[in-house]
């Protein structure tokens, strides 16, 4: 088929996709509206503060590192992909359907937080830094730590972190388990290893959230379901399943094929009817 390349035709994938960019434009927009309006403010009364008095931990993974390992990081992997198989189609699809799985987590994960409004585990001290509990007349905390703090503070469900390692990380591992034919049932253990690595790491991170205090564990389980949800969905609409036949290319490529190979068959049947029929009539006369 020859190679498709960025300079050949990177301008022509882009045109076709320029809805699918607007879109994650949208996204992003929506992100940044839900990332800095407020969450709801749960009751959060005394017998309740007896689980959310875990100490304020730093973060084991800093939220800023989270985009690296989630974006960049797979993206890193698709052009090394790109740089033996010269096809752009594939370069584009793969880092389309990993932000489209990462922006839609995150949008989901976020208006999610802002609904619940699930205080932390170390809600306690985010509410109370000196200690001194204050209560109004219907049992609610009345909360005088810093305004952030607290907002941060009921933004525990689902895990942020977590949502995004599984979104990234988890498109990550489908695409290579495509890639490298992970399920071609020879029985080749090492790919499997290489498949399920990046939900390792998606996973330790899940844990240091719990770990770090800034988590329930059932916000991780959330987190980590969402994420892996979503990047399923998201590979499936440009790849075909990693265990198909095909499943190291891609949906245009493949329709591709077996459109010339149908109009190839027809093509061919055409041929072999129209020689048979001059052939007879030949014979007649």
């Amino acid at each position: 088929m020859g190679t498709h390349t960025i300079k050949s035709h990177g301008t022509k994938v882009a045109r076709d996709h320029m809805l699918d960019w607007l879109i994650l434009l949208l996204l992003v927009l929506i992100e940044v509206i839900l990332y800095v309006i407020h969450p709801f403010y749960r009751f959060v009364g005394r017998d309740m503060m007896t689980d959310l008095k875990y100490p304020v931990k730093e973060n084991t993974v800093p939220a800023w590192s989270v985009p690296m390992y989630t974006v960049f990081l797979p993206i890193a992997v698709f052009l090394l992909f790109y740089t033996r198989r010269k096809d752009v189609y594939d370069l584009h699809h793969s880092i389309l359907g990993l932000l489209f799985s990462v922006l839609i987590t995150a949008v989901i994960t976020d208006a999610i937080k802002n609904a619940v409004g699930r205080p932390r585990p170390d809600f306690f001290w985010r509410c109370f830094p000196d200690g001194n509990e204050l209560y109004n007349r219907w049992g609610n905390a009345v909360c005088h730590g810093r305004e952030s703090d607290i907002r941060e503070g009921h933004k525990s469900f689902p895990s942020g972190h977590t949502s995004w390692s599984f979104a990234g990380l988890g498109f990550l591992s489908i695409y290579l388990s495509g890639k490298i034919k992970a399920f071609d049932q020879k029985g080749h253990v090492a790919k499997l290893c290489i498949v399920f690595f990046p939900l390792l790491m998606a996973s330790l991170v899940g844990i240091s959230r719990v770990d770090d205090y800034g988590h329930h564990w059932q916000d991780v389980f959330a987190g980590g379901l969402l994420g892996l949800v979503v990047a399923t969905f998201c590979y499936a609409q440009l790849f075909p399943p990693p265990y198909n036949d095909e499943g190291n290319s891609i949906f245009t490529l493949t329709s591709c094929c077996r459109r010339s190979t149908s109009s190839g068959h027809v093509r061919s049947s055409f041929s072999s009817s129209a020689g048979s029929f001059f052939h007879e009539k030949n014979l007649r006369e």
